[in-house]
């Protein structure tokens, strides 16, 4: 099913339906369930632990140091270049932070003004499925068609949920008017980390159809196996790349809306020819704290997903004694989990149910397809659930949720 025009509903979760009247996304929906109830909320992921205190203090010192009004409209110089620091230092990237870096409203905007900027009415872009709800919304706001490649999730040979990407029909997605292809590695719903043949792939394909690669990379800090590869490091990706991550999910800032881009000169004048219609700028005192934050060592850094990985194990065990067949994330924020086990093969009437019959909210993996897809319906009994919450919340849902799986 291709999607295209404006207010085409791209995918269940977008908010944007064909009577052109935005409604509120499933997340909205359940996290506001989850406050009406007093359920723990497994399902939105902003994570409930405090930032890095180096970057908190920052953030406190620049507001009394007077940096409170509009900042630069590409983002505070000190933060440009940590930045481009950042990315030379830990994958040799250089980028010239004064044309090749923009800062933006998290990486939400930066995707917005990218898609805006750079997608015509009847082009082409490539996305896994399942994908960030907000992508569909983007291409069909731009007036683009959106073709899709399963990531498909099934159990593997250790009974537990395995993600997998076939190469063939990553390729036969690509056509003559394919304009950009959206990569999310690593990958929200499903925590999958793309290995590279896959990343090779889409490179190739890329430089076959003449498209821009355009990355998501919010968690590229938060892995638990198999390290993170930038698609630009890649032969032949970074003339054509779009990079994009933020400091929200890796310091726990998600509040605080500090993303960035980092692609060839040509590129980022025309993204920030729609991001200055969008936000022009914000978040001015954050930007220096976000400075501060990507200066931090690279143990620190790493201890923050170490932390998390203790967390997704808690959940994961949990889970298991609970009854739910798992996925093990290799990254990110979230575990998938299959329903049908417990009796329950439809994932989204359980949804709704479970903040008030378990005290419990999550979300369920077919707000990330499109709707009445063949992969939306063989996702209909699975969850995902967030593990970026405390321990004690963690904690309490699978008290709940042990004592509701004994109905």
């Amino acid at each position: 099913m291709d999607t295209s025009g404006p207010w085409t509903r791209a995918s269940g979760a977008t908010g944007l339906l064909t009577d052109g009247i935005a409604r509120p996304t499933v997340f909205a929906r359940i996290s506001a369930r989850a406050a009406q109830t007093g359920a723990a909320n497994l399902g939105q992921g902003f994570p409930d632990t405090d930032p890095p205190h180096k970057a908190a203090a920052a953030a406190i010192a620049a507001i009394r140091a007077g940096h409170n009004q509009y900042p630069p409209g590409a983002g505070e110089p000190v933060l440009r270049e940590a930045i481009a620091l950042h990315q030379q230092r830990r994958y040799g990237l250089d980028w010239d932070p004064a044309g090749e870096v923009l800062v933006t409203t998290g990486a939400t905007e930066a995707l917005a003004a990218t898609v805006l900027a750079l997608v015509e009415p009847g082009d082409e872009v490539v996305t896994l499925e399942p994908f960030y709800d907000q992508y569909a919304a983007l291409i069909a706001l731009a007036g683009g068609v959106h073709r899709t490649v399963p990531l498909r999730i099934a159990p593997g040979a250790d009974g537990d949920l395995a993600t997998t990407v076939d190469a063939a029909e990553l390729r036969s997605a690509f056509g003559p008017r394919t304009r950009m292809v959206i990569v999310n590695s690593p990958h929200n719903p499903t925590g999958a980390v793309l290995d590279r043949e896959v990343l090779v792939a889409i490179v190739e394909e890329a430089v076959r159809h003449d498209a821009l690669i355009v990355t998501d990379e919010v968690y590229e800090h938060l892995t638990y196996g198999p390290a993170h590869v930038p698609i630009a490091t890649l032969p032949g990706a970074r003339e054509r790349t779009v990079s994009i991550s933020s400091a929200g999910k890796t310091f726990s800032v998600t509040g605080w809306k500090i993303g960035w881009v980092t692609a060839p000169s040509p590129l980022v004048t025309a993204i920030t020819g729609t991001k200055q219609w969008l936000t022009y700028t914000s978040g001015a005192p954050f930007q220096h704290a976000v400075a501060v934050g990507l200066r931090m060592p690279d143990e620190a850094i790493a201890g923050i997903a170490d932390d998390l990985r203790e967390r997704r194990d808690l959940l994961v065990a949990g889970l298991r004694s609970v009854g739910f067949t798992v996925g093990v994330p290799e990254a990110g924020y979230f575990v998938v989990a299959d329903t049908a086990g417990l009796g329950e093969p439809d994932a989204e009437a359980l949804c709704e149910r479970l903040p008030t019959e378990a005290g419990v909210a999550a979300i369920p993996l077919t707000a990330f397809y499109r709707p009445g897809s063949a992969e939306s319906a063989a996702a209909g009994s699975l969850l995902r659930l967030a593990f970026c919450k405390d321990r004690p919340t963690i904690e309490l849902a699978l008290e709940r949720l042990a004592g509701w799986s004994g109905r």
